[in-house]
C-alpha cells in the first residue's frame, strides 16, 4: 500500500492518493506511484519523504532530478515518524478499520484499509489535523 496526502495551496482542500500492489515497493513502483500521483493531483508538489531506501536509491535520485518542473523533494531526518502526516493517517487507519481485523485474505485488508482512506478523504479537517499534529504548515 502506498498513499499521499496531499494539501491545497489554498490551505482548505486535501487530498489522499492511495493505492495497492501485490509485492513490495521499490524504486521503480514508486516513480510509479509519482507519476500516478502528479496525474490525479496536475499540479507542482512538494513532496515529504522519509528514509526508505527506496526514496534514496540512484535510480529515484536521478528521476526526481529530472522532474524539478513539477516535483520538489524535502527529506524527513533519520526516525522521525512524528514528522510525517502519513503516518498520522496510516495510525487512525491502524487504530480504526485495521484495529483487531482478521482477514483472511490480503484484498480483505486492502478493503478495510481501502474503507479507512476513504472515511479521512471525507474529512478534510481530519487530514489537516494530521498535518499540525506533524508540526507541519502550508
Amino acid at each position: 500500500m502506498s498513499a499521499a496526502l496531499a494539501y491545497g495551496h489554498d490551505r482548505r482542500s486535501a487530498r489522499i492518493v492511495f493505492q495497492t500492489r501485490p509485492g513490495a515497493y521499490n524504486d521503480e513502483s514508486l516513480i510509479e506511484f509519482l507519476h500516478a500521483l502528479h496525474d490525479e493531483l496536475d499540479d507542482k508538489l512538494t513532496l515529504i519523504w522519509d528514509g526508505l531506501p527506496s526514496h534514496r536509491s540512484r535510480r529515484m535520485q536521478a528521476f526526481i532530478r529530472s522532474q524539478r518542473r513539477w516535483l520538489v523533494v524535502e527529506r524527513l531526518p533519520g526516525y522521525a515518524p512524528d514528522l510525517n502526516p502519513v503516518e498520522g493517517m496510516w495510525g487512525n487507519v491502524k487504530g480504526t478499520e485495521l484495529a483487531n481485523l482478521c482477514a483472511d485474505t490480503i484484498e480483505q485488508s486492502a478493503q478495510a484499509a481501502q474503507a479507512g482512506i476513504d472515511r479521512i478523504r471525507n474529512d478534510a479537517d481530519l487530514a489537516f489535523a494530521f498535518l499540525r499534529h506533524a508540526g507541519l504548515t502550508l
